[in-house]
């Protein structure tokens, strides 16, 4: 798979605001005769109770696992940025300083990109099956060139010091346990929170709203953590400075 380029990186925000717009969309429904408007959070509920369960009881199940992935989403960015630094994840270029092996670092290279796949996973089931089928493979292909850019940028940059920890800590599938040792970089807890709302946001709209079941009200509920992302990041936050320690994001 090919790097992405600087372009890529630079506006990666605006692409992947424009897969998700394009997978609810979905105008191949219309056009191709693709699918259906039910969304997959029904599509989904329907499938679990083909396990022998309720209609009911299966869109439950579904509603309580998409909390689940909101909030692994939530936890795992908040936890990421608190170590990396608001600065450094909202960068719109790539920079280095030192190799990053705090927090979710010692894990995973990628927590942030996974914690991004996570929370669209979450948003996708008020798609159209179809829908959240497209956004999650378009999605996926992104972050992984993405991946692959920083990956590159940074062994250029780093050298032997990040070529160890490539080969200590796995890329996107946790590990169970810390693979290096913690470097005492000291977490930012309230900033970190500041600008990660987008995620807060989808956790908070569908651990109260989604039992509702109502797609539309959680849609509008996204829409507003989306705003409010944008706000608290042109306004509060301060534009990204020197280069931070990083191993990925």
């Amino acid at each position: 798979m090919m790097k992405a380029t600087a372009l890529e990186f630079r506006f990666r925000l605006i692409f992947m605001t424009l897969v998700i717009v394009l997978g609810f969309w979905a105008p191949w429904i219309e056009y191709l005769h693709w699918g259906t408007r039910t969304t997959a959070w029904l599509w989904l509920g329907f499938e679990i109770s083909g396990l022998g369960i309720s209609s009911a009881v299966g869109i439950r199940l579904a509603t309580a696992l998409t909390i689940l992935v909101a909030a692994a989403a939530a936890a795992v960015r908040v936890w990421g940025t608190a170590h990396l630094g608001t600065g450094t994840v909202n960068n719109t270029e790539m920079k280095a300083g030192a190799v990053m092996a705090d927090g979710p670092y010692r894990y995973v290279r990628n927590p942030l990109y996974l914690g991004s796949w996570l929370m669209v996973a979450a948003i996708s089931v008020l798609m159209s099956p179809t829908g959240a089928l497209v956004t999650m493979v378009l999605l996926t292909i992104f972050l992984l060139r993405l991946i692959l850019g920083e990956e590159a940028f940074l062994d250029a940059q780093l050298g032997e010091s990040y070529a160890a920890y490539f080969k200590a800590v796995p890329r996107l599938v946790p590990s169970l346990r810390p693979r290096v040792v913690a470097s005492g970089q000291k977490p930012h807890w309230r900033r970190a929170l500041l600008g990660e709302i987008m995620p807060l946001g989808v956790l908070a709209s569908f651990a109260t709203l989604s039992w509702q079941y109502n797609a539309e009200l959680l849609i509008r509920a996204v829409l507003i953590s989306f705003g409010l992302s944008l706000v608290v990041r042109a306004v509060i936050l301060p534009r990204p400075g020197s280069p931070q320690p990083v191993a990925g994001r």
